[in-house]
């Protein structure tokens, strides 16, 4: 019996984080409502412009819309999480997306909005959305302690629940009263990350310099990413992953035209991704304790560019949705590794801007993926694209292993030895 015990615990989702720190559990209940909002409002805008232009590289140039406030708000948007109380960022990021929210849910009860009106609020949505990301990873550690592995592994696992549950929801309410009920849905839910940031203590960083000016203090964190052979290789291996491999933009398209599916189709192939994520990160009680995480890290690469291939080769919506499955499970593994390395590497004093850079990588790749695919389905097909996009980015790879060997050196133990150093 301890035996199967102990086996059962390897594949359960650690919540210590979540008994032992008050803080940080109302923090993520608050990210898990607010996250159903966010994640609806992520069929929504893609569906409402497609709908209106009948174009994909117009639903592709979304990203690209989005990337250039995603890029700012995560430079600066870090150096000033390094200054100043975190719950303070949280609180301006809650307001922008409810305003955006709320704004694009006025445009679409009203009628037929202009598709640049759309672009633009769609921005404003990224550039709340990068700071809410912002704010949250950087206070995990301070909120955390001890268990930030278990505070790590639950929020990735909680960040994909909600993934699962707000597409499918997106899906359903657009089918069933339109895309303006899920804009109205997404500003409403901020409010209980509202609630969480006003109740918490207050997340001052530890050891910063005062008086920096901002673009030194900006300077200053993309020097220490790049100081670290392991942590930069994490961020460039995902990067490859996102913009050769995710293939979101095209799920409407796909849906509407290749599966004949419609709204509800692309909501599914929008929760796969995330459910294949959440199943894995509620069974990775195994990663608590991995060494190599940076080894496990480059064969979920491997097995995520493989499975967004299959996806793209297959004419059916069960077997994309299958293997988007896996591709999410996978992701879902290399995320907690890499936020994993990202946190043992970087002392409080430095985590906002390390967290930007982190951030701008994770929604930057997704945008420029956006752009990619979108681009290559107008020059050739929404399936060759996400076929074509799957085997490039598994040839990336063999790059990253050449120019970042400190990846697949990692170990999890140095790692947070050296933290522990840092820190004293």
């Amino acid at each position: 019996m301890p035996r199967a015990v102990g086996l059962i615990s390897k594949f359960t989702l650690d919540i210590t984080a979540l008994r032992r720190s008050r803080d940080y559990r109302v923090l993520e209940l608050g990210a898990i409502v607010s996250g159903l909002g966010t994640q609806a409002a992520l069929v929504a805008v893609p569906y409402q412009v497609y709908v209106l232009t009948r174009s994909t590289a117009l639903v592709g140039l979304i990203g690209a819309a989005e990337l250039g406030p995603t890029v700012l708000v995560s430079l600066f948007g870090g150096a000033i999480a390094d200054r100043v109380d975190r719950r303070r960022i949280l609180l301006v990021a809650q307001i922008g997306t409810a305003l955006s929210a709320s704004a694009l849910a006025v445009l679409a009860f009203a009628g037929r909005p202009p598709v640049w009106l759309i672009f633009v609020l769609a921005a404003l949505l990224a550039a709340s959305g990068t700071l809410d990301f912002l704010a949250r990873s950087s206070m995990i550690a301070g909120l955390a302690g001890e268990w930030l592995r278990s505070a790590i592994a639950f929020n990735f696992g909680m960040n994909q629940v909600t993934a699962i549950v707000g597409p499918g929801l997106g899906g359903v309410l657009i089918g069933a009263a339109g895309v303006g009920w899920v804009y109205a849905i997404d500003a409403v839910s901020v409010a209980a990350t509202i609630f969480a940031a006003l109740t918490i203590a207050p997340q001052h960083p530890h050891g910063t310099v005062r008086g920096e000016p901002i673009l030194t203090s900006v300077a200053a964190g993309l020097r220490y990413v790049r100081s670290s052979n392991a942590l930069l290789g994490s961020f460039v291996i995902d990067l490859f992953a996102m913009t050769f491999g995710m293939p979101r933009a095209l799920f409407v398209v796909l849906s509407l035209h290749v599966f004949h599916a419609g709204a509800a189709g692309a909501g599914l192939l929008y929760a796969a991704v995330s459910a294949g994520a959440a199943i894995a990160a509620l069974t990775n009680g195994w990663l608590a304790h991995a060494r190599w995480i940076g080894r496990i890290t480059i064969a979920m690469v491997l097995i995520w560019g493989a499975a967004i291939a299959a996806a793209g080769a297959v004419s059916s919506l069960l077997p994309a949705a299958i293997f988007l499955a896996l591709a999410g499970a996978a992701d879902s593994i290399s995320a907690v590794c890499r936020t994993t390395i990202a946190q043992l590497v970087t002392p409080d004093a430095m985590r906002g801007r390390m967290t930007a850079v982190f951030g701008l990588v994770v929604t930057g790749g997704a945008r420029l993926g956006d752009i990619e695919s979108g681009t290559v389905a107008s020059l050739t097909t929404p399936r060759f694209s996400v076929l074509s996009g799957g085997l490039a980015c598994v040839a990336s790879v063999a790059f990253v292993l050449a120019i970042f060997p400190g990846l697949a050196r990692f170990d999890a133990r140095d790692g947070a030895h050296s933290l522990t150093a840092g820190a004293a």
